[in-house]
């Protein structure tokens, strides 16, 4: 009978994961409806077209490598090497931070070429990029926050408990968020 109890309990979802895919599916239903009123606002008149600067293609390898980076973090941590884990958790913040820059040079080459984002002068399809893009940017900050926390503990000499579960929520959200780039990637240069 205790057998059948901890089988059951090891196939329980943690509550925190489980949390962590409620969040994800809203966060996909609100930029599915995003992307749906791009569609729909890119056949008006007055919509601008203009190609995504090139360093939001340096943006997406960066996120890519990060993710592997992270994969490699958890399987890290499952197999105790520690010292492997502290690494690559150290790269894939790093990475993030920079991912996030990244994204930053991204808006400021399209406002130096003349593309007006926001308030008066600015185009929809402008505005749309700057929302959208915006809206993923701050779920890569709480990303990036996440794994900063995750990599400064990593570095703590004072942790008792060995265990990867915090570790496998902050890879889910991070995969998670880099596949969400990718979508808008696609979407914001093939979509036009």
């Amino acid at each position: 009978m205790m057998t059948a109890a901890a089988s059951n309990q090891r196939n329980r979802i943690h509550p925190h994961k489980f949390t962590l895919w409620v969040a994800m599916a809203s966060i996909c239903m609100m930029f599915a409806g995003l992307t749906s009123a791009y569609i729909v606002k890119k056949n008006q008149s007055n919509w601008l077209e203009f190609d995504l600067p090139v360093v939001f293609y340096y943006s997406t390898i960066v996120i890519l490598i990060s993710s592997l980076t992270m994969h490699l973090a958890v399987k890290a941590i499952k197999a105790r090497e520690r010292s492997r884990y502290k690494n690559f958790m150290l790269f894939t913040a790093a990475l993030g931070v920079v991912f996030g820059y990244l994204q930053w040079t991204g808006f400021a080459n399209l406002k130096n070429h003349g593309i007006q984002l926001l308030g008066n002068g600015s185009n929809p399809a402008a505005s749309f990029l700057v929302v959208i893009i915006g809206l993923h940017v701050l779920h890569v900050l709480g990303g990036i926050i996440a794994l900063l926390i995750t990599t400064i503990r990593a570095f703590r000499t004072g942790t008792k408990v060995y265990t990867s579960t915090p570790v496998e929520i902050v890879a889910t959200y991070w995969h998670f968020v880099d596949l969400l780039w990718i979508y808008l990637f696609i979407f914001l240069n093939w979509i036009k």
